[in-house]
């Protein structure tokens, strides 16, 4: 029998106490929460790292335009994302996050083996790419589900005290599946060579996501469903129709807004620092400066290895001071180093490169480590995981699943590579200013109605 204890969780004049598990069941939802954060990135992540990849394959060549066409690819994936948020919401508020968390993963890990499997540009032609499109708008309806779905798992477990170190797992989770993906693929390419990896090895990292989706498939499908979900069920107050509660509600409504622009600064600090960073280095600095694709998952790697070590270190101290003050030097500092660091990238020196990358990885820590935990506590039980994907797609449509594509474009253009660097300070100010409109939560109780 598992030891258990209880916290009070104030509604009006009420108290309703809600069972929550010890620290043993706490390290198990984690584990499983960042196992499945860890699967789902890391079919999201190889998409971007190897994209000048697929350009050749499925779109037939790797110039600006097949390069253009396979981005369009990523950001299609996200405009999946909101369709997925509010049918998997509306199932995870109405019928609980454990099991539908692990259907999403067996989809998320399908399609990314599909993409593994289609047949070149030269085989079937324009069928290459509109199967590679089906299988990302499968992707992005996985994930639209998903993201809010394990934060609340992991966050509905946690302890007030320790909720955001508990959490920060889950990003931790997200990192460690692209630095296995940048590893994966560096190794393919040093041990195969470039010319075996452009034939057929692209397709090991795709293919590889199919054993790492059932692995994780199987430690969510062992778990119990949340304490919070669990009393609520108890209680027989689960919400029926938890998107006409949102949409009726004026005070979730303001909650979806603020979830929108508070996590401005996630787009170009996760797209564009880690996932769109290869593809960035090895085409986009310019004659004479370009990375071999090699060197560019190499810089990407030393930065992955930064945020990881920081997100832990960041959460803890959000647990201590609070999430607003986390949040806003965050977004300070990367408002601050975001165009002296691309500056010394842009220089084409590996050393200043990783360096750069570095910097700006620890700036951007503190806001990958507090923001998801945030929108967790921002909404009620009851409709917490609708809200919270609803406001969250519609973010990651906006400042990050258009990112690779609108840099490239404006790059292109402009013939200046500084252009993340303005996005990077653009999206932080938003941020700092959303900042100033949240309510702090440091350890207090999630909401329940």
């Amino acid at each position: 029998m598992t030891k258990q204890s209880t916290d009070s969780v104030e509604l009006n004049t009420a108290q309703i106490k809600v069972v929550t598990a010890d620290g043993r069941m706490v390290r198990k939802a984690t584990f499983a929460g960042t196992m499945g954060s860890f699967v789902e990135w890391y079919d999201y992540g190889i998409y971007g790292l190897l994209t000048t990849y697929l350009a050749m394959n499925i779109m037939g060549s790797k110039d600006v335009g097949s390069l253009l066409l396979t981005n369009v690819g990523f950001l299609v994936s996200f405009l999946a994302r909101p369709f997925g948020s509010v049918i998997c919401g509306f199932l995870g508020d109405r019928l609980g996050r454990k099991n539908l968390l692990a259907v999403l993963l067996l989809l998320i890990s399908g399609a990314t083996a599909c993409i593994g499997l289609i047949p070149s540009y030269s085989v079937i032609f324009w069928a290459a790419p509109a199967l590679l499109i089906l299988f990302r708008i499968l992707q992005g309806f996985s994930a639209g589900g998903e993201v809010a779905g394990a934060m609340a798992f992991v966050g509905e477990y946690a302890h007030n005290k320790h909720r955001n170190y508990s959490m920060s797992f889950i990003a931790v989770g997200s990192f460690c599946a692209l630095l296995f993906g940048s590893a994966l693929s560096a190794g393919l390419i040093t041990t195969l060579g470039d010319s075996t990896m452009q034939s057929w090895a692209w397709r090991i990292p795709f293919l590889f996501a199919l054993p790492l989706g059932y692995v994780g498939f199987y430690i969510r499908s062992k778990m119990e469903d949340t304490p919070h979900f669990a009393a609520l069920r108890e209680r027989n107050e689960v919400e029926r129709n938890p998107l006409r509660t949102v949409f009726t509600s004026k005070r979730h409504l303001k909650a979806i807004a603020l979830t929108i622009f508070l996590p401005a600064l996630n787009g170009p600090g996760y797209y564009l620092l880690f996932a769109y960073m290869p593809t960035y280095l090895k085409t986009q600095l310019g004659a004479g400066n370009n990375f071999t694709m090699l060197q560019a998952l190499l810089v990407t790697a030393v930065s992955l290895v930064a945020i990881i070590i920081s997100i832990p270190l960041m959460a803890r101290l959000s647990d201590r001071i609070g999430r607003k003050p986390v949040l806003a030097l965050s977004a300070v500092l990367m408002a601050v180093v975001s165009y002296p660091m691309f500056a010394m990238i842009t220089t084409g020196n590996m050393p200043l490169a990783c360096v750069a990358t570095v910097v700006m990885a620890i700036a951007f820590s503190g806001h990958a480590a507090v923001v998801h935990t945030v929108l967790t506590e921002m909404f009620p039980t009851t409709v917490r995981y609708s809200a919270y994907s609803i406001g969250f797609s519609i973010s990651t449509i906006i400042f990050g699943g258009s990112a690779p594509l609108v840099m490239t474009e404006l790059i292109k253009a402009t013939g200046n590579s500084m252009v993340p660097a303005y996005a990077s300070i653009g999206t932080a100010i938003i941020t700092l200013v959303s900042v100033y409109f949240l309510k702090e939560t440091k350890g207090q109780p999630l909401q329940t109605h």
